[in-house]
């Protein structure tokens, strides 16, 4: 053996704790390669799987689209044109309100942060409605006398 001495102290001394940090690092390296490698094999599919939820998420909104379209469509020709328009607005917004109010009391009935999660959403829906509805009421006047 030779008398220099290395960062581990003498030759032979250091060096078989080198060794063993090297080993064990190399272990690590590979075992995390092969999470990665299990990981992105997992997520592929999950990938392609919510891209297709997404997809179909897409279709949906079309398909209520086109379904509105035709609703409207269809009192169009029992009604005038901004007679129908206004009769599907609101039902559409007396639906909204309808179900928005099953959600809030649900919210309500559930206690604790939920409550008060349905309370700060109240407030700031009437809060709106307050502010939107004066002026949803004028132009609604101004759109009849046209």
């Amino acid at each position: 053996m030779s008398d220099t001495v290395g960062a581990g102290g003498p030759a032979g001394r250091g060096a078989p704790v080198e060794r063993l940090a090297a080993d064990v690092a190399d272990v690590v390296r590979e075992e995390v390669r092969a999470v990665r490698a299990q990981l992105t094999d997992a997520a592929r599919p999950a990938g392609v799987g919510f891209l297709l939820l997404a997809a179909a998420g897409g279709c949906v909104v079309l398909g209520i689209g086109a379904a509105s379209t035709t609703t409207l469509r269809m009192l169009e020709a029992m009604l005038p044109r901004r007679m129908a328009a206004a009769g599907l607005t609101a039902g559409y917004l007396a639906a909204a309100v309808f179900l928005g109010g099953l959600g809030l009391q649900r919210l309500r009935t559930a206690g604790g942060s939920s409550a008060r999660l349905a309370d700060q959403v109240g407030n700031a829906v009437s809060s709106t409605a307050g502010r939107v509805m004066p002026a949803g009421t004028s132009a609604a006047r101004d759109g009849w006398e046209r």
